[in-house]
This record gives C-alpha cells, sequence and structure tokens, in this order.
C-alpha cells in the first residue's frame, strides 16, 4: 500500500488569485491518497474518506467532504488522472461527505445517492437557500440528480462497482460501495475503523442497523479485501470482525442493564460496560461516555418497538 501527500500547491496560488475566506486550520488540511490497488484510491484531508476508482472512461469518486476543500481534492484526483469524474456518489447526506457535492456537478459528473441522502440534503439546503446562505443555483447542484431504493450497478470496462442500500444504520440512508474486480469495499460511515463509531439516532441511525449493515459486509467480502471505512484508516475484513465482535459485547451487557432498570444517566457513568475497548476505540471523536448513552438510548427504542 502506497501514501503520498498533496495539498500544498494551492497555498501560492491563493495568495496570487486573492482568494479569502479560508481559516487557518483549512490552509493546513493536505490531501493524502492511499493506494488500495491498481485503479482504487483512499483520499483523507478534513472529514469523511474519499473514494476514488479510475477507470477506462472516467473517474467514479465517492463522497467529496467540504466544499472548501474542494480545490485540494481535484488537485490530488489530477495527480491519478485527467479522466472526467463521470460519477459522484454519496455515500450518505452529512456534510462531511457532501459539502463538495456543488463543486464536483458538473456537466461532465452525476451525483448519485439513496433517495433519503437527497430528501435530507435537501432538506439541509433548502433551509441554508431560505436564510440566503446560498443561492438557487447552488441549492440544485448540492442535490443528487439519481437516485435509488435498494441497489444499483454501474458498469465501467473490466470492473463492477455494486451499491446497496443498508437500513438504519448510520443514518436511513447509508449505502455500501464495491469494487468486485478491484475487491475493495468503501462502508462509509458505517465503519469507524478504530474508532467508536457515530451513530445518528436523529437521522434513522441505529445500533442494530448498524451491526446488522457490518454482517452483511463481512458476507460480501474476502481475507483480501481493502476496506475504506467512513474515517480512520484502511481496513480489512479482521479488523472488522472484531470490530461487530466489540459491537455486540457492548450491546449485550447494555441490554442486561437495561433489564436492570439501569437508566441512561448510569449507564453513561458506568465505565465497566466497555471499558476493556475504551483504549483501542474510545480516542476519536466519540467518546466512551458518548457511546455507552448512543446505545441505551437506541436499544431502549428498539425493545419499546416491539
Amino acid at each position: 500500500m502506497r501514501t503520498k501527500i498533496v495539498g500544498t500547491v494551492f497555498f501560492l496560488a491563493s495568495f496570487v488569485h486573492g482568494i479569502s475566506g479560508l481559516n487557518a486550520q483549512n490552509n493546513e488540511v493536505v490531501i493524502q491518497i492511499d493506494t488500495l490497488s491498481d485503479k482504487v484510491y483512499m483520499l483523507t484531508g478534513q472529514g469523511g474518506n474519499i473514494g476514488i476508482y479510475v477507470g477506462e472512461d472516467y473517474v467514479f469518486m465517492i463522497d467529496d467532504q467540504f466544499e472548501r476543500l474542494n480545490k485540494k481534492i481535484k488537485a490530488a484526483i489530477s495527480t491519478l488522472s485527467n479522466k472526467p469524474i463521470g460519477f459522484l456518489f454519496n455515500t450518505h447526506m452529512h456534510g462531511d461527505h457532501t459539502g463538495g457535492n456543488a463543486s464536483f456537478n458538473t456537466l461532465e459528473t452525476t451525483v448519485v445517492a439513496h433517495d433519503n441522502v437527497r430528501k435530507r440534503v435537501q432538506e439541509r439546503e433548502q433551509k441554508n437557500m431560505e436564510e440566503q446562505k446560498i443561492t438557487t443555483a447552488y441549492y440544485k447542484a448540492m442535490l443528487p440528480e439519481v437516485t435509488f431504493s435498494d441497489d444499483i450497478t454501474f458498469f465501467e470496462g473490466d470492473e463492477t462497482i455494486m451499491a446497496f442500500h443498508v437500513h438504519n444504520a448510520h443514518t436511513d440512508g447509508d449505502a455500501l460501495v464495491y469494487f468486485l474486480t478491484n475487491n475493495v469495499l468503501h462502508m462509509g460511515d458505517t465503519y469507524f475503523a478504530g474508532r467508536y463509531p457515530y451513530i445518528d439516532l436523529a437521522s434513522g441511525g441505529s445500533v442494530d442497523g448498524l451491526i446488522q449493515t457490518q454482517k452483511k459486509a463481512l458476507m460480501v467480502i474476502n481475507d483480501e479485501t481493502v476496506i475504506i471505512p467512513g474515517h480512520g484508516r484502511p481496513s480489512t475484513k479482521k479488523e472488522l470482525q472484531a470490530y461487530v465482535a466489540m459491537l455486540e459485547d457492548i450491546k449485550a451487557k447494555v441490554l442486561k442493564a437495561i433489564a436492570s432498570d439501569a437508566s441512561i444517566d448510569e449507564v453513561k457513568a458506568d465505565a465497566s460496560i466497555a471499558a476493556s475497548y475504551d483504549a483501542s476505540y474510545g480516542v476519536g471523536f466519540i467518546k466512551p461516555d458518548v457511546i455507552r448513552a448512543t446505545f441505551y438510548t437506541s436499544l431502549k427504542k428498539g425493545l419499546k418497538l416491539e
């Protein structure tokens, strides 16, 4: 696996052209490129991991981070190929995965996502438009132009790109994207490699849905598959198996606490529930007390629905 860094090229360009509005943090963002196969790459910057497939006729792109990083991301892609971006696929609706849609949505590029992704991006951007934060043209360019309900397949040269919706996992609009020939799976935010997951309960996510999604992924891949997580470094089937085991263990312990009538505050304060995992997985965005509270809320709701 090869890694290189791209991104500082735009520091001078920004000065020459008088581009303003980027704060110091944004200027320090670099785009790291991991080579996962002969044709598939992972781009890391600020936000969700981007997947890039360089095909015979076009580039297939998965997610696009934030609008403010679009020039750096385009510069990174240009080091891999000068072919047009034929498709931009959104794995879900969050802004760190769809924030650059308008910048990449051109006559050459078609934005594709699950039905619920368009609905949620539309709701978010319509509010921005009503508050006059964006123009009507920008609003339209942010929206996926092609949507699907269950699955969709792309055929490009000798590659078959299979995208399939998974229900109520990280959100209600998640999709996994599998490059069959190159044996690379992009899981979006249904998998946070090396850290506790963020489960967006307010946007339709659930603990059970997340676990089932990861089990589904394990059925699709093999020991040689390279996994692109939504956040974190490239991963493997073995690492995903360990991740599922961790989630199921925490789920069992939280369910036991719920059965003993523990309150959410008690579960949130009970470090023993996931103590053996906190050092490895609790150092990211989602802290140990937050993951315990998320599991409690989601599982409690699931029990009431049953």
